[in-house]
């Protein structure tokens, strides 16, 4: 979540009061957003993708996702770029934000730009020739314990190099650079990856799936109380930050139409990954299955990835899938990932194969030995990267009908299935998978590929931000085309 003000609690005068804010804020600020959605989701959509009409103008007018857009293949010029993210992957199974960061400006740095990565302390780290050498960003980490964030530090390193020479571009992931730096910053950009509205809709849908009986959580009702103040004061600094990335369209408009935002700061650039680490190989995915254990008569197999707790959706999936098992033996879950639920959908059975973490690299496989991508996330903010990996990979999807995922990656019919999150929603759509069959979901994950390979994948990402980047250097290459 993006608030980073450490602001005193507030006072409730009473249970009431509390009630009538979130009231107000759900009733009209949520239906407003989606009524007044432009029709970028028709641009973007699979079957219209290939025939967009020709663009041309002012890009920071532009209200739909650059990604849609082809930019030059050489920069014009190169960039000097400073990068502020909490945490930079090294050895580890990243987070997405983390994954995105690196996706991102390694792209850029490969495109021979000059990108330092400022950052908290790692366990270890390439030395600077290696990152030379291999055209790499250049990895500043400041003093301190491995893993803690702290800006102040990596604002001095920042200082130090700046005055050596001067950066063209700064960028933000998230509040990793505080708003109260950012505010004497022109030059800066920062991506957001899940803002506080968003996180309350989320503190909704999870309460939602509380059964009638049981009581409502003090860890929810204090969530509730924090979370509206978080909104106002994100309301109040987003504008100290010159330009702003939302990472989906329905982010896009948030930012415009409720936090106030001029249009002409937000920029829709969808996040990509790498292409070559995700694609269509059958007989990985043969080979997967087999070693994993799942029978050659299986009639479906289904896969979820990613954080196995309850804010990812799975007390929905673990419910409905129990339901779905009991009329369909030869359907099978895959499942990859770890946390609380994992020992759960071990004892479903053995139509459920619980495989732990996986690495990237391991992950396509995974996808591979799916027929379809499961994805029931009670969390609105950002767009997981999962969901890009298996229409990458040719697979269909089944993902919660949030504004999010409706507007940038599901846009269209053929790419598979949205439920509301709720365990009766995904059971329906549970059915009507089984009764489609294997054959025609792989006929959905061709499009499903297609439509990825337009929008997602890590040259067109960073090729939309470096112009972003030369844009906010010289208005000059704010002119498309």
């Amino acid at each position: 979540m993006a608030s980073n003000n450490k602001s005193k609690k507030p006072h409730i005068s009473s249970h009431s009061s509390l009630c009538t804010t979130l009231f107000f804020i759900v009733l009209f600020s949520i239906p407003a957003l989606v009524l007044l959605r432009t029709p970028t989701a028709s641009l973007c959509s699979t079957l219209a993708a290939k025939h967009v009409k020709p663009w041309s103008g002012d890009l920071r007018n532009a209200l739909f996702a650059w990604n849609r857009l082809p930019f030059s293949q050489t920069p014009p010029i190169k960039l000097k770029i400073a990068v502020f993210t909490r945490k930079w992957p090294v050895g580890t199974v990243p987070g997405g934000m983390e994954r995105h960061a690196y996706t991102l400006h390694t792209a850029l740095a490969r495109r021979g730009h000059q990108v330092h990565i400022f950052t908290s302390p790692m366990d270890q780290i390439q030395t600077l020739s290696d990152q030379e050498s291999q055209n790499l960003p250049r990895i500043h980490c400041h003093e301190g314990e491995p893993g803690r964030w702290r800006y102040n530090k990596a604002w001095e390193q920042f200082n130090e190099e700046n005055q050596r020479e001067a950066f063209d571009i700064i960028h933000s992931e998230s509040v990793a650079l505080p708003h109260w730096l950012a505010s004497n910053v022109p030059n800066l950009a920062v991506s957001w990856h899940g803002i506080a509205l968003e996180s309350l809709q989320s503190d909704i849908f999870q309460d939602l799936t509380r059964k009638p009986e049981e009581p409502i959580s003090p860890a929810f009702n204090q969530s509730l109380q924090g979370v509206v103040p978080k909104v106002l004061n994100e309301i109040r600094f987003f504008k100290n930050y010159a330009h702003h990335v939302a990472i989906s369209d329905s982010c896009g408009e948030m930012l415009r139409d409720f936090y106030q935002i001029p249009d002409r700061r937000v920029h829709v650039i969808l996040n990509g990954i790498d292409d070559d680490s995700f694609g269509e190989d059958r007989e990985l995915g043969l080979d997967f299955r087999s070693k994993i254990g799942v029978p050659e008569n299986a009639s479906l197999v289904l896969g979820v990835a990613g954080r196995l707790v309850k804010d990812k959706g799975h007390p929905l999936l673990y419910e409905a899938f129990s339901m779905l098992i009991s009329k369909h033996p030869n359907v099978y879950l895959v499942v990859a990932g770890s946390g609380p639920w994992q020992s759960r959908y071990t004892d479903l059975g053995p139509q459920v194969l619980v495989l732990g973490s996986m690495s990237p690299t391991k992950l396509r496989a995974f996808y591979n030995s799916i027929d379809i991508f499961v994805n029931p996330t009670l969390r609105p903010q950002g767009l997981d990267l999962t969901l890009m990996e298996a229409m990458m990979s040719g697979k269909p999807l089944m993902a919660s009908r949030f504004p999010s995922i409706k507007g940038t990656i599901v846009v269209d019919d053929e790419l598979g299935f949205m439920f509301s999150p709720n365990v009766e929603s995904l059971l329906e759509a549970l059915e009507m998978v089984v009764s489609e069959g294997s054959k025609r979901l792989a006929q959905r994950g061709k499009a499903c590929r297609e439509y990825a390979a337009s929008m997602f994948t890590a040259q067109k990402m960073a090729l939309a931000y470096e112009r972003l980047f030369l844009c906010i250097k010289n208005e000059t290459f704010c002119t498309y085309p």
